[in-house]
């Protein structure tokens, strides 16, 4: 069911259920992140791995102290700076984090989202919430509450909607599990320009590891059920059978959708998800994809297509 009714949205989840929620980059699928046995839920609406760690979506940045153990100055400048906003934050969990949350790991992500129906949420609840995409395990991550609607429909028992997404990409994640020596480890909304602007240097590692220390780092991710192909430019002819989603100045009638004719990246992170799906949905039987300017939020929008072209 979709609907716009916050009090029902917290009741669900204050009696253990799951509820899709609106956030600035996708739509999450939430659970209270303090009962284990919610959490637990998610993972089967999702079909996903255990082994796949969830996000923790927070109030406040002064409730960052009830779930991270140590807090250091660098993660307290990013959080100043950053939130509510796109950027996850890894950092050493307390016991009042499940080990379901984090796939048995020491380290939590944290972020505070800025949303405000989510923030009208919040106001309803003590908790936490455990949120990854709401969408099957693997799968185009949902920046409507339709697109939840059309995928998880029947496993879930309430769709908060609060619209379409603003940025269309997940958030960025930033590992402070050595603190002297941070790290992104998914590119999202927020570049790595702005991070090093305030905490100096930080390294990547955009892993592709069976066992990811934080979601988003599988090689096969953000899957359309057709083989999409990446291409550098704009072929000069079309086949009937293929779908192209492009970027920049238009060829003709090369392109059956332009994530921005004016080349800018933000408006194309937040078509990115919809023209995939709707790409997916067309009668062609191969996909295309332009690559977009590997630079700023560019990043994230070429990372999220290499890993749904993967295989």
């Amino acid at each position: 069911m979709i609907g716009n009714d916050v009090q029902k949205a917290a009741d669900i989840l204050r009696q253990g259920g799951l509820v899709a929620i609106p956030t600035e980059t996708v739509y999450g699928l939430a659970a209270n992140g303090f009962n284990s046995e919610a959490v637990l839920r998610i993972f089967e609406a999702k079909n996903r791995p255990s082994f796949d760690p969830l996000i923790l979506h927070l109030c406040s940045t002064k409730y960052i102290e009830r779930v991270a153990a140590i807090i250091p100055e660098k993660a307290k400048q990013l959080a100043d700076t950053f939130w509510p906003g796109p950027l996850t934050l890894i950092l050493p969990k307390t016991h009042l984090v499940p080990d379901v949350v984090t796939s048995g790991l020491p380290f939590v992500g944290l972020r505070q989202p800025n949303h405000p129906l989510l923030k009208e949420l919040f106001e309803h609840v003590d908790f936490p919430l455990a949120a990854p995409s709401a969408n099957p395990f693997g799968m185009v991550s949902p920046t409507t509450a339709q697109h939840v609607e059309d995928q998880l429909g029947d496993r879930i028992d309430y769709i908060l909607d609060g619209g379409p997404c603003t940025i269309g990409v997940e958030s960025t994640i930033v590992s402070l599990e050595d603190p002297d020596r941070p790290k992104i480890l998914r590119y999202g909304a927020i570049t790595q320009e702005q991070i090093e602007e305030v905490i100096g240097s930080v390294g990547t590692q955009i892993s592709s590891s069976s066992k990811p220390s934080s979601p988003g780092q599988l090689d096969r991710h953000y899957a359309t059920s057709k083989p999409l192909e990446l291409i550098e430019s704009a072929p000069q002819h079309k086949s009937e059978q293929t779908f192209i989603i492009g970027f920049g100045a238009d060829v003709g009638n090369v392109f059956d959708l332009n994530l921005s004719p004016t080349s800018d990246l933000h408006e194309a992170a937040r078509k990115l998800f919809s023209f995939l799906r709707e790409a997916d949905k067309s009668t062609a039987l191969k996909l295309m994809a332009m690559r977009v300017p590997d630079e700023g939020i560019g990043r994230a929008i070429n990372d999220r297509l290499k890993r749904a072209a993967h295989g």
